[in-house]
């Protein structure tokens, strides 16, 4: 049975504006020296670093030629997390692996400074990037690929509804280590109820003065299917 759609296109260069965060095209003389400072501003960026292809990095010097590789890059087409008050970038992440043609496209190369991780922030940029996708790009398929040993991001990937496929065993060799790597997936079928989940959590009545959230985003998508 043929498909009754049309090939997707592909993500430009433009911001992404929440209430919370700003997603903006990758600028090293804006960006580099905030985003050296986010991503090892503990443990001298080990923990960010670990299970990505690059980094730590020694020092803004090395850092900045890495940056501009990044912003001169199509695909992975990279941008920077920036928190919404202050302006101040806190991470990245780019839109990768794009097949237009068939629909399909992943989300990697994320990253939070420790300051933002686990917060609102962090939920509602892998939400503007979803939306994107699905919304304004027409993607069928979003992607989410971790190393199968990155408990933290599995957790995430499947906080944010992206359904766990499996796992790719001796997929890579990342900085000399074997790499499994598990896959994960949102369709667009199951988009909508995963975005009224995402606004209902973002919302601000979503949390007490504390900025505790009321109900989890879990138990909101479970709800609403």
């Amino acid at each position: 049975m043929s498909l009754d759609w049309i090939p997707a296109r592909t993500p430009g260069r433009i911001p992404l504006v929440g209430a919370t965060v700003r997603l903006e095209p990758i600028d090293p003389a804006n960006h580099a020296a905030a985003l050296f400072a986010a991503s090892h501003e503990i443990d001298g960026g080990k923990a960010v670093f670990r299970y990505l292809p690059y980094g730590p990095f020694a020092g803004v010097d090395d850092f900045k030629p890495w940056l501009e590789q990044c912003a001169s890059s199509n695909d992975p087409l990279f941008v920077a997390i920036l928190e919404g008050e202050t302006a101040v970038p806190k991470g990245m992440a780019s839109f990768m692996r794009m097949a237009p043609e068939h629909g399909v496209i992943e989300i990697g190369h994320i990253w939070f400074a420790p300051s933002i991780q686990r917060t609102r922030q962090a939920t509602e940029a892998i939400y503007l990037m979803t939306r994107y996708a699905f919304d304004d790009l027409g993607y069928r398929r979003l992607e989410w690929k971790c190393d199968a040993q990155n408990e933290p991001s599995r957790r995430a990937a499947e906080r944010f509804g992206f359904k766990f496929e499996g796992v790719f065993r001796q997929h890579l060799v990342v900085k000399d280590r074997n790499r499994d790597t598990a896959w994960f997936s949102i369709l667009d079928g199951e988009w909508p109820v995963i975005q009224t989940a995402f606004e209902a959590w973002l919302a601000p009545d979503n949390f007490d003065a504390g900025g505790r959230q009321r109900q989890s985003l879990a138990a909101l998508r479970e709800a609403r299917m």
